[in-house]
């Protein structure tokens, strides 16, 4: 994996590109890497990804602890791993315990020997070196090492623990590590500043690639956040890349690019996509018909749209007029209705297409603003404008 850095905005936001050995062309950041099940994302079929936006969609996050059910790490290696396996030749694949899904940190359980996760298989204790073992045979272009991630709450104690166990682990992995992918080292301390620090420095003297930063969306606040991201990208190296975990809506995508952060996890779009939500909002944040309310926006927060709503059972028009997504070009809002009423899986496909297709525009116009020294311009406007759609469809609820 190569990596380098584009373009800066007047902060810390940065524009860069992402080269993989088995894909041709570079995957620029800040992007978005696509949650997915044991591989492939949770609704829509392989045939169907190359509908998305090339090379933007082209990287793919899995979770490890879901193949713990099924095939076995043998299995998976005498298949030649999971891009032989999947036939996703063109891919990229980042391995990270965490998925925000169905994978999450169970800290009460953690102990100095593994990390503890609850996991569709229940509660799971993963050493390192049972952990190495998934990578070894799964062979994905970026994996991140072993964390002990614990919420907002905990003590400073157990933050320190927290961070020394990370450290250790991350040792082992490096140790343990197979020829081949990226190596990100894990980041944690919980939502204490020092411990963050500390983890940082630690990390930083090591043999990695790029850097996962762990333990996000466990309970900080929004306004604690930025100091949070700020006192630890600003000790890590420039040329490397940073992936976190836990920052799904667009406002927290926003406060992790101008920290300078580089790739984010995409939870926010499967859990739209699961209550049959849409994703509306302008790319720039700006709607320029807000103030113009009418009957036909119930069931919208003007950021998003309930399609499961009765007043679009006879609606004729596209998600989003002007999407050039599969989505929008063939269907329409009384259809995917209709589907999700009768609660045919189709639903869930077409708009977790329309949500991909709609929230990678967002990251390309997220660069697009870097690229002209304009982001903290569109962060602040992004902001003020999801703020009064939301004040808007607040007052005609």
């Amino acid at each position: 994996m190569k990596f380098a850095v584009k373009a800066w905005s007047n902060g810390s936001a940065r524009a860069g590109v992402v080269q993989l050995g088995n894909f041709p062309h570079p995957i620029e950041t800040p992007c978005l890497l696509l949650s997915t099940r044991k591989g492939l994302p949770f609704f829509i079929s392989p045939d169907l990804l190359p509908s998305l936006p090339s090379p933007d969609s082209h990287l793919l996050q899995v979770c490890p602890l879901h193949f713990l059910e099924g095939l076995s790490p043998k299995t998976i290696s005498n298949s030649g791993g999971l891009h032989q396996m999947l036939g996703l030749h063109d891919y990229g694949l980042a391995a990270v315990t965490r998925d925000s899904i169905q994978c999450l940190p169970e800290y009460n359980s953690t102990n100095k020997v593994g990390a503890s996760f609850e996991t569709p298989c229940g509660r799971l204790l993963i050493k390192p070196v049972e952990y190495m073992e998934l990578i070894s045979s799964m062979r994905p272009n970026i994996w991140a090492t072993l964390a002990d991630e614990v919420p907002t709450w905990v003590s400073d104690k157990r933050n320190r623990t927290s961070v020394d166990r990370t450290v250790r682990w991350l040792d082992d992995c490096i140790a343990l590590s197979p020829a081949g992918g990226a190596v990100f080292g894990a980041i944690v301390g919980g939502s204490n500043v020092e411990e963050r620090r500390r983890c940082a420095q630690e990390v930083a003297k090591r043999n990695v690639s790029g850097y996962w930063i762990g333990g996000f969306g466990l309970g900080e606040s929004r306004d604690e956040r930025p100091a949070l991201l700020n006192t630890i990208t600003d000790i890590l190296p420039e040329e490397k890349p940073r992936l976190i975990c836990g920052l799904g809506l667009p406002e927290e995508v926003l406060q992790g690019v101008a920290s300078g952060v580089d790739l984010f996890d995409s939870v926010y779009i499967y859990h739209l996509t699961l209550g049959g939500f849409a994703i509306t909002f302008p790319l720039n944040g700006v709607d320029e018909n807000e103030s113009n309310f009418q009957l036909s926006d119930i069931g919208s927060d003007r950021t998003k749209i309930n399609l499961r709503a009765t007043v679009y059972r006879k609606d004729t028009s596209p998600i989003v007029e002007g999407c050039s997504c599969y989505t929008c070009q063939n269907h329409t809002k009384a259809y995917i209705n209709h589907l999700l009423n009768v609660h045919e899986m189709l639903a869930q496909t077409l708009i977790e297409i329309h949500n991909t297709h709609h929230y990678l525009g967002f990251f390309r116009a997220i660069r697009e603003a870097i690229k002209t020294g304009n982001f903290e311009q569109f962060h602040r406007q992004f902001i003020e404008g999801r703020r009064n759609c939301v004040a808007v469809a607040a007052v005609h609820a």
